[in-house]
């Protein structure tokens, strides 16, 4: 009995979720979404392709996804795709009184979250299949580092053209490892920012763009860069500065260089997916709680 009624919630979970997919049929902001995420893959990884090309070496598949998501910048950029692709959770469409009536509003909630969460998965994972086609006939899948990357890596020639290859990231890893991480670090990010985008509208519509917004500020601001820069501080003070932010920004957990990969006093791995994943099941528990004095206002359809 109690089988039969799990499966049942579980049902009316994955119902409430899939009605929101159902929206994506036709709907311009959706295509206007995924059409951004192709044009700014193409336009970061054609650096990459550009210099393999010039200089006739090729590219492991997966190098133009890591080189051009390595870095705090892209990595802002896509948070700003994810603010439109959720700017209206939860999602009040014809639908919502149905499932308010068959169930409760915390499995209804519920549905919202698992939207959220397969639909930054499916976000990420096109921007990555996005790359790997872009990287067109010069791409291998061996998992091994190409020529291009040792020619970006080791010399200054990446940092001329805006491509993050970090030595350090050559030596201690391999692409496959590499891209699991870089895909787990952006989703994670990318959660925790949908999370509060969710349980800010519960709190007030059109909150959660506000505080989406301040939170990628946030992160970017905390950027050794360009506090060094505004602030005319020394090779010394951004060395303890790129740490302290290392440990405080959400923007540099997300980035795969700025961790711990033995001898530095960066965060480890496992602790930015357990920041992302704590932050993120405590801003889904308070959305549990808040749905229920949540006041629903419905004019017709319309919110």
């Amino acid at each position: 009995m109690f089988s039969g009624c799990l499966v049942r919630k579980l049902r009316r979970i994955w119902f409430s979720a899939a009605g929101n997919f159902r929206k994506w049929k036709g709907n311009p902001n959706i295509a206007l979404v995924f059409g951004l995420a192709f044009v700014i893959s193409f336009l970061l990884s054609d650096k990459v392709v550009a210099f393999s090309v010039q200089h006739d070496t090729l590219l492991c598949i997966l190098e133009p996804f890591i080189w051009t998501f390595g870095d705090a910048d892209s990595i802002l950029v896509i948070s700003l795709l994810l603010l439109l692709l959720f700017a209206d959770l939860p999602n009040l469409g014809n639908e919502v009184p149905f499932f308010l009536v068959r169930t409760s509003r915390v499995a209804w909630l519920a549905g919202q979250i698992l939207y959220l969460m397969l639909a930054t998965f499916a976000l990420m994972g096109f921007i990555l299949l996005s790359t790997c086609i872009l990287a067109g006939q010069r791409a291998y899948t061996a998992n091994l580092w190409s020529e291009t990357a040792a020619i970006l890596g080791y010399s200054d020639i990446g940092e001329h053209i805006a491509v993050p290859a970090f030595v350090k990231v050559l030596e201690l890893s391999f692409p496959y490892k590499c891209t699991l991480h870089v895909f787990g670090l952006m989703t994670g990010y990318s959660l925790l920012l949908a999370s509060i985008v969710l349980y800010l509208n519960l709190w007030k519509k059109k909150g959660g763009i506000i505080g989406g917004i301040l939170f990628s500020g946030f992160g970017f601001l905390l950027n050794a860069d360009v506090l060094c820069a505004v602030f005319h501080i020394g090779s010394e003070g951004r060395r303890y500065a790129n740490i302290l932010f290392g440990w405080i920004s959400p923007l540099n957990h997300a980035t795969y260089y700025m961790h711990n990969f033995g001898y530095d006093n960066l965060p480890k791995l496992w602790m930015s997916y357990l920041f992302f994943a704590g932050g993120s099941c405590v801003l889904f528990l308070l959305s549990m709680h808040k749905i229920k004095t949540y006041s629903f206002d419905f004019t017709g359809t319309q919110r």
